[in-house]
């Protein structure tokens, strides 16, 4: 045995550099060794580059490059190789050039090695002319090469090129590998050719490749996305190879085709093998059962995610949040806001914006503002999210700064920042300063008006009692008219009693959408309304004779921890007898406030009396009267509806408010109705 050398004897600043790279090394460590190296030579510039790329710290690979090239020293093949391997990992297009600029001036234009890693670098940036000059200036080209060109034009949308060059590569006497497949596969999913990947598919079989997992997961997306399931199904089963990426991707499958419970009872089968599930697997499932409408399902399931020891990332979160929009569960908002607090998500701009709208679609307008003003920036999307909150809350003011602020801040509205404002513009009556963005759209900002921002319009216009106006509006409009500007001209006609404008507007509307009851319900109410039995009664008929039911009115709120749903008439409730008995006792409190039932819409074979009664049971005022009962100290309740709110009990609502007093908060699924002190924030009009 070798004597153990004294400490001044240490080793050389070389030999502990290679030594902290080993697999117990750690990078921090590493980079201060390098630095005590006086003149560290190409490889150990080289291997400090790769151990950044290996660690995930792509970036600071590139840093170290810089700083290689700012000490003049020349890079070999190995050190391009891994430079270019850096910058693919971290998609930076501006560096990519700079390294193929660097491969061309050290005179490896053609070296397959750099060039198949060049073109990967481009496809990662999503630059195809970067990836097919380098690909044609290669004088020998092999298997990777074509593979490599064909992945980078999937990556940048290009399904049709990857094709065209699969099938250049089989002309070239190139036989292609399991990557290639697997790599090809998916632009055969992207353009839906079921013809070509069953080619594929044939390929695959005659070649004994179908046991690899990866062409197998790609057979069954490209079969899953051409609507053929069954197909699907088959090349899953007869897979003697199982693991969490093909099991994920039949569950998208399954979940896509609305089969919720095959792919659970996949998921379940994954849970019991020794295949440790990782946060794909997790989130493919929360995210197909919201999908399907299996939100009580998607909520166990990331129960269980947690308790497995699993915690859930950005993808979860964002998955999860519209699932507290659905249910109106603030309460489980607040708890998921807290959980990126603790775990330091809230870098992300897609998670920061998602928070956003989850706070304004579950009725806190006050904190999603809040949560918006902390993102250290923001994007189009979180704008716009911004902008919607406040537009479907009635706030037309707050939206209009909002997007005064945007432009002011150097970001570029796009369609969609101007359909939130000109919708808040139409919710709060400003119809002219709605013109007046809607006129500047082409001239200032480049974007060309569609149909949505000429429905908002008509909206504003109708909304405003300008019928006349809105109606020309329609008829001036360079496309056909939607669904969205007739239905908003038939609603206000609705308010402002014009049945002639409401009989034009309802038939164009019985003629686009046949099939969508709410059409049906509102002329035959304006009809009823004029006392126009007849009419409204050969309405009702023709929604009979073409089988169109209208769906069921639905409410909902939370206290505490558990959502209440109540639906017309409910008695399912444990405190049944005790809402009847609060809304009895409090409506005669309304009526000595001046509070007067609308029966005019409730059926004519009622009396007065009945006709009162069927307003109490509406299932909105039946949820507002829970939530009063369990106020339990607050001062706002929040219920929601899956339909628009009933006329009389939006004005019932009203007296409610005041006399209770507090603030009564209504969502369907327009806007926001904010009730307080007697008043509403819709003024009256929804």
């Amino acid at each position: 045995m070798l004597p153990k050398l004294p400490s001044r004897f240490g080793l050389h600043p070389n030999s502990q550099f290679l030594r902290a790279l080993g697999p117990s090394g750690y990078i921090r460590h590493a980079r201060q060794l390098f630095d005590e190296i006086p003149h560290p030579d190409i490889r150990s510039w080289t291997l400090l580059i790769t151990a950044y790329t290996k660690s995930g710290f792509p970036k600071e690979a590139l840093e170290v490059y810089d700083e290689l090239r700012e000490r003049k020293v020349h890079p070999d093949q190995l050190a391009l190789l891994s430079v270019t391997k850096a910058c693919a990992a971290l998609g930076n297009l501006i560096k990519a050039k700079g390294i193929h600029e660097d491969v061309i001036r050290y005179g490896y234009r053609a070296d397959l090695l750099l060039g198949n890693a060049l073109i990967d670098m481009y496809g990662k940036c999503k630059y195809a002319l970067g990836a097919r000059e380098v690909f044609d200036n290669l004088s020998a080209k092999d298997v990777i090469s074509w593979t490599s060109m064909s992945s980078c034009y999937v990556n940048c949308k290009l399904p049709g090129e990857a094709l065209i060059m699969f099938r250049e590569m089989g002309l070239n006497g190139v036989r292609p590998n399991p990557v290639t497949l697997s790599t090809v596969l998916p632009a055969c999913s992207d353009l839906k050719s079921l013809n070509l990947g069953t080619e594929i598919h044939g390929y695959i079989v005659r070649n004994g490749i179908h046991d690899n997992v990866y062409v197998s997961s790609a057979l069954v997306d490209m079969y899953a996305s051409c609507s053929s399931i069954k197909q699907a199904e088959m090349v899953f089963n007869s897979t003697r190879q199982f693991d969490y990426v093909l099991c994920n991707v039949i569950m998208s499958a399954y979940f896509s085709n609305r089969e919720c419970d095959k792919a659970l009872r996949i998921f379940d089968q994954l849970r019991k093998g020794r295949t440790k599930l990782n946060h794909d697997s997790w989130n493919s499932v929360i995210g197909g059962c919201m999908q399907n409408g299996r939100t009580d399902k998607a909520l166990q399931i990331l129960h269980e995610m947690q308790q497995s020891g699993v915690k859930p990332n950005k993808i979860t979160i964002t998955s999860v949040l519209p699932l507290c929009i659905d249910l109106g569960s603030i309460r489980k908002g607040k708890e998921i806001h807290g959980f990126l607090l603790r775990h330091l998500f809230l870098d992300d701009e897609t998670v920061f914006t998602a928070l956003v709208f989850m706070y304004a679609k579950c009725g806190d307008l006050e904190l999603s503002n809040r949560v918006f003003y902390m993102m250290p920036k923001k994007d189009t999307i979180a704008w716009n999210t911004m902008i919607i909150g406040n537009s479907m809350h009635g706030k037309g003011e707050e939206a209009l700064l909002l997007f005064c602020e945007m432009v002011s801040s150097g970001v570029k509205p796009n369609s969609v920042t101007f359909t939130g404002v000109l919708s808040g513009c139409s919710h709060s009556q400003l119809v002219d300063k709605g013109l007046m963005i809607f006129y500047a759209m082409r001239k200032e900002h480049g974007v060309e008006p569609d149909s949505e921002h000429y429905s908002c319009m008509v909206d504003a216009l109708s909304r405003a009692g300008r019928l006349e106006q809105a109606y020309n509006f329609i008829q001036n409009m360079p496309m056909k008219p939607s669904a969205g500007a007739w239905g908003a001209l038939l609603g206000a006609c609705r308010v402002y009693k014009n049945v002639e404008m409401a009989r034009v507007a309802g038939k164009q509307l019985l003629e686009i959408e046949p099939e969508n009851a709410g059409n049906y319900v509102l002329l035959s109410n304006i009809y009823e309304a004029a006392k126009l039995r007849e009419e409204a009664s050969e309405i009702r008929k023709l929604m009979r004779e073409r089988g169109i039911m209208k769906v069921p009115g639905c409410s909902w709120i939370q206290v505490k921890d558990k959502v209440h749903t109540f639906v017309v008439g409910d008695k399912n409730n444990a405190q049944t007898a005790v809402i009847y008995s609060f809304l009895t006792e409090v409506g005669e409190k309304m009526r000595l406030a001046g509070y007067l039932p609308c029966t005019d819409l409730v059926g004519q074979d009622l009396d007065a009396e009945e006709k009162e009664y069927s307003l109490c049971n509406h299932s909105e005022r039946l949820a507002v009267a829970f939530g009063i009962l369990n106020l339990d100290g607050a001062s706002s309740i929040r219920v929601f509806k899956n339909l628009r709110i009933c006329g009389d009990c939006h004005n019932a609502i009203k007296y409610l408010a005041k006399i209770v007093g507090v603030q009564i908060i209504v969502r369907d699924p327009l806007r926001f109705h904010h009730f307080k002190d007697g008043l509403c924030s819709c003024r009256d009009f929804w």
